[in-house]
């Protein structure tokens, strides 16, 4: 509201000219509240123009201005000997300005913004009978453009009571939609404009990729048509309208997650707000799993690992491990080993020794070692390995055989060790 002369219990102190035109008196509203007023009625001559000007209005960011009048107006038929001198209106004018202009009035820097007449006028009957019969009169004003602006009221031979002077724009007040916050907003200068506004998302909330919040405020100061929001971030969620931390022993590893889960097996978390749960000792996440899955342990040592030789080359097979570590992606690799007899000492079988189908990666249980050495001793080791293997700090698990080449048919197992 930019004035409200009801609210107002001192003086008004506006510019009446001339000064014997409209007079300021103190009266009671339709409630009987003490109310300060403007009044005129000079009908019984002709020719009048009655001028009264507000104080300077600082519109602020406004643009289209709202005037609602509250006043009486007298029938003229009810004033004996008025005919052709009384009138049943008046004239409302405004004048733009960017700052105070004084006390002076010309009228000729004014602009008329309309004719006012009363729905309902008073007689004589009626002021016997205190029968107030109040008008209200809404008018609109703008587009303007300086920073304040004058209202200005003409009489012209009328016998009028101005009872109230309400001034005041619209806006569409500031709200939390969408986890985005959208500001105060005056509305627009025309009658159909529509306000693009920006929202500011919440704490702890991003805006939703390519969705950037916003709002329009319409020219009755509602807020329409919303636009894309904003989300909570990792590590929060929405509660409301706001972003909570993720409590303890929970987590959120995207904004585009709605809730906190609870951490996933062989993990845990002793802080708000947490993105990822951290594995318990022993257990790891490998760089490809997602926060959401359990965290997982190398897998324990091949079983029931058996060897047939076959002059030089040596066929393995065994068993899948015990304990797949809580994981799916368990291959196997091979590792050979020469050995001497004195002292016993064992070095790796080097490039000249080849692996079927392959040394490491292996997806089924079964390898074969060929060009080995006639007449030599060798150890093999079988490990099971999964996603988790090479980020373990433990000693590794394998099964191992220790063989002689050299033999002319296959031959029974000879030695068996197995290590873990």
């Amino acid at each position: 509201i930019l004035l409200d002369s009801k609210a107002q219990q001192t003086e008004l102190e506006w510019i009446s000219y001339p000064p014997n035109g409209w007079e300021e008196i103190s009266g009671l509203d339709e409630n009987y509240t003490p109310i300060r007023t403007y009044q005129v009625c000079r009908v019984m001559e002709p020719n009048q123009n009655n001028w009264l000007r507000t104080n300077w209005i600082e519109k602020g960011n406004a643009q289209r201005i709202f005037v609602e009048l509250k006043f009486t107006l007298r029938d003229c038929n009810s004033l004996p000997g008025v005919v052709g001198t009384c009138k049943e209106t008046f004239n409302l004018y405004y004048q733009e300005t960017d700052s105070e202009v004084g006390r002076s009035l010309r009228e000729n820097q004014y602009v008329k913004i309309d004719t006012i007449a009363a729905d309902e006028s008073f007689t004589q009957g009626d002021l016997g009978e205190r029968k107030m019969k109040l008008n209200t009169e809404l008018r609109i004003i703008g587009p303007l453009s300086r920073r304040g602006f004058y209202l200005a009221f003409q009489d012209v031979g009328a016998c009028i009571a101005l009872v109230s002077v309400k001034v005041y724009y619209k806006k569409c007040w500031a709200i939390i939609e969408n986890l985005a916050t959208f500001p105060d907003t005056v509305t627009g200068s025309e009658f159909s404009s529509l306000v693009e506004v920006e929202g500011m998302c919440v704490n702890d909330a991003e805006e939703e990729a390519d969705n950037s919040p916003k709002m329009h405020c319409s020219a009755e100061g509602e807020w329409l048509v919303p636009i894309g929001k904003c989300i909570c971030k990792a590590g929060f969620h929405q509660k409301g309208d706001a972003c909570e931390p993720c409590s303890r022993g929970f987590y959120k590893s995207s904004s585009q997650d709605l809730q906190c889960s609870r951490c996933p097996a062989h993990s845990f978390n002793d802080r708000e707000g947490s993105w990822r749960c951290d594995c318990e000792d022993g257990y790891y996440r490998a760089l490809s799993d997602p926060p959401s899955v359990a965290c997982t342990r190398p897998p324990s040592a091949p079983q029931n690992l058996v060897y047939n030789i076959n002059q030089t080359t040596v066929s393995l097979e065994w068993s899948p491990p015990a304990d797949n570590g809580g994981r799916n992606d368990v291959t196997y690799r091979v590792v050979c080993r020469r050995c001497s007899l004195e002292p016993e000492e064992c070095v790796p079988c080097g490039p000249n020794v080849g692996y079927s189908p392959a040394q490491s990666g292996l997806v089924d249980t079964y390898a074969s070692i060929v060009d080995l050495l006639a007449q030599a001793n060798y150890t093999f080791e079988v490990e099971a390995v999964n996603g988790v293997s090479d980020l373990s700090r433990t000693q590794r698990l394998f099964a191992s055989v220790s063989v002689a080449t050299g033999q002319s048919a296959p031959s029974q197992i000879s030695k068996f060790i197995k290590e873990a």
